[in-house]
């Protein structure tokens, strides 16, 4: 019995100690967990820190088109009519009741929930691919842009502002693209949308623009330029465009750049945004504005900008233009390699009166499309823009430089016999020319009065005694025997080899020039006139000693005295003069001109720029021509010239 009862006395001993450890598990169970509650109950609930200047710029610019997720002002939207999680979910859902709450709500908190409609809506777009959700968003864009009354319009300095302005661009582009989203198709259709219907009226006379139809509209905001120095993007509203198709509906007076692009910008414009959004069938009108004319429109009570492209059509009609393959082979192969046109005068856009031209002559083995970083930033200065227009001479460098200058003479004046023929438009009688390196020969051949001095140079008897056909005479009075062209007040020099170049005396220069094939009528008139009259030439008659190349020989009788012909009082003259290297400048040279070859007196100013020969491109040289050309835009609008009004003279940036 007692061994019992000590048996029963430990087990429940044992069961005492089993309790009395299950109530201390359970305590320490009890304060671990009570313990981050009463921490916390202690700590605040809201809360600070220091974040980096990058994170907040990151945070404030963030939203759509550069995070890829809705900014923190459409969050706060979603938040406020309790849609966060629902937007994960469902975001068509969310969509059509924040419809609902713009449609129905106050006016300026109307405005919030338009921005951001139009930011999620282009999400949703960009995920699913739908032309609706993209039409949406270019729709309740506009709407945030563009309220019914002045007191709803956003201020320009909320950060929506720009936002929206692009929001609007880049789905109106994609709202509008073909099936294979190559093209953007401007046409009167009706398009679904997920609250009803937007229907689009299109005039088919806005594809006709300077007696060309316009088609084939790429988005221009897409094309990745190489190859220049600077891309200009002008910001504005609409979808930015270049038409790849300008296709003349008749014989053009005037001949422009072949493959010529056009820059555009399409507008959907709404009447009334709100109340249209309220029926559910938006009507809009779709506008197709040719930037090269157009710049802004009026929207409401705002004269607004249009997002301009205004690089992208230069370097796309570059791109596929034939002038590049002429550049070589119109040196050496002269008109056996453009048979189809020995030399040209074209413009990078149709004639426009009222404007100065300026003519642009490339060099040696060189073509217009060398200009291109120039005409790219003179045309996006807004002080030159309407004031100027610009025209290029194309020809065959191999050929005599005399020759050349002739074919340049008679195509400005063809151009202005068949722009102006009765002399009403004052501004073609202020042309500017200006040439790089053998084009700047070119150039002083359009300002100078020679009499006989260059024929003398190159035979000792007068032309009239000589023994050779008349039509012969003719090509060599009309080569050699200059007259100032009376349309032409201004001349710039760029690198221009007045006293020739060294480079045609080296080894290389010399083997070139014996490459290069005349024209036709050149060596039949020097065979006839070597044949009839050898004792009267003071020069080699032979063939390959009349090319540029040769032509161009420091030393050469004919390029001396040209030099020393000064240009005609009454026409204004520039020089440029690339030197490359740190010495002393009169000593220097560009890598093909000497300094003092380039060098001419009597000019009214010279301009000394670091750069090799090929300085088109070079800011110093552009900078110089800018102001070249504001000085003459300066000197005759108000003058002989009506130029017009607000047209540019106010001092600003492009």
């Amino acid at each position: 019995m007692i061994q019992l009862s000590l048996k029963v006395q430990d087990r429940c001993q044992v069961a005492g100690e089993g309790r009395r450890r299950q109530v201390s598990v359970l305590r320490i169970l009890v304060l671990v967990w009570w313990l981050p509650l009463f921490f916390a109950a202690c700590a605040t609930p809201v809360a600070v820190s220091r974040v980096s200047e990058q994170e907040v710029d990151r945070e404030l610019t963030s939203y759509a088109l550069t995070g890829g997720k809705p900014s923190a002002i459409s969050q706060i939207m979603l938040s406020r009519y309790n849609l966060l999680e629902l937007y994960d979910r469902a975001p068509e859902e969310v969509l059509l009741r924040l419809h609902g709450v713009y449609v129905e709500g106050d006016r300026i908190v109307s405005r919030d929930v338009a921005f951001a409609i139009a930011e999620l809506s282009f999400l949703y777009a960009e995920q699913t691919h739908q032309r609706s959700y993209y039409l949406t968003s270019a729709l309740y864009a506009y709407a945030f842009l563009f309220p019914e009354s002045a007191e709803e319009a956003p201020s320009p300095f909320d950060r929506r502002f720009r936002q929206a302005c692009d929001l609007y661009n880049r789905a109106l582009t994609d709202g509008l693209k073909s099936e294979d989203g190559e093209t953007v198709e401007l046409r009167a259709s009706s398009y679904a949308l997920p609250f009803g219907q937007l229907d689009v009226e299109f005039k088919e006379d806005q594809l006709i623009w300077d007696q060309r139809r316009l088609g084939h509209f790429i988005p221009g905001a897409e094309l990745k330029i190489e190859g220049m120095r600077n891309h200009y993007r002008v910001p504005g509203i609409g979808a930015p465009l270049v038409a790849s198709h300008a296709l003349p509906m008749k014989e053009q007076k005037f001949m422009v750049a072949p493959k010529l692009h056009v820059p555009a910008t399409a507008l959907l414009r709404v009447e009334q945004p709100r109340r249209q959004l309220a029926t559910g069938t938006v009507r809009a009108s779709l506008e197709l504005h040719v930037t090269l004319d157009t710049t802004s429109v009026q929207i409401g009570w705002r004269q607004v900008p249009l997002e301009l492209e205004s690089t992208a059509f230069i370097a796309a009609t570059l791109q596929e233009s034939p002038i590049w393959e002429r550049e070589l082979k119109g040196f050496f192969m002269g008109e056996m390699a453009t048979r189809t046109m020995n030399a040209y005068l074209v413009g990078v856009e149709p004639y426009r009166p009222g404007r100065f031209p300026v003519v642009f002559v490339h060099g040696t083995a060189s073509s217009p499309g060398r200009w291109a970083d120039m005409v790219n930033d003179l045309l996006n200065d807004r002080r030159l823009r309407t004031r100027f227009q610009f025209w290029f001479f194309g020809y065959n460098t191999g050929n005599p430089v005399a020759y050349s200058a002739m074919l340049l003479r008679d195509e400005m004046e063809k151009a202005l016999r068949t722009l102006d023929p009765d002399g009403r438009d004052p501004a073609l009688q202020h042309m500017v020319v200006i040439g790089h390196s053998q084009g700047g020969l070119l150039t002083k051949l359009t300002a100078v009065k020679t009499d006989d001095r260059l024929w003398n140079k190159v035979f000792k008897k007068p032309i009239d005694q000589m023994d050779i056909a008349e039509d012969e005479k003719t090509l060599f009075r009309r080569a050699l025997f200059v007259e100032p062209v009376p349309s032409v007040r201004r001349v710039v020099f760029i690198a221009t080899p007045h006293r020739g170049s060294f480079m045609a005396k080296t080894w290389i220069g010399k083997f070139l020039g014996n490459l290069v094939k005349l024209p036709g009528t050149i060596t039949t008139a020097l065979s006839d006139a070597s044949t009839r009259e050898k004792e009267a030439f003071l020069i080699d008659p032979s063939l390959r000693t009349l090319g540029s190349g040769f032509g161009m020989t420091p030393g050469s009788p004919v390029m001396n005295e040209l030099s020393r012909i000064p240009v005609s009082p009454d026409i204004a003259a520039h020089s440029i003069i690339a030197v490359e290297g740190s010495g002393p400048i009169e000593e220097g040279d560009d890598g093909v001109v000497q300094y003092t070859s380039a060098h001419i007196d009597g000019v009214a100013s010279e301009k000394v720029v670091a750069s090799p020969h090929s300085t088109q491109s070079n800011p110093e040289t552009i900078e110089e021509v800018r102001r070249i050309l504001l000085l003459h835009a300066e000197k005759w609008c108000g003058h002989e010239v009506l130029c017009e009004p607000n047209g540019g003279m106010a001092a600003g940036q492009p």
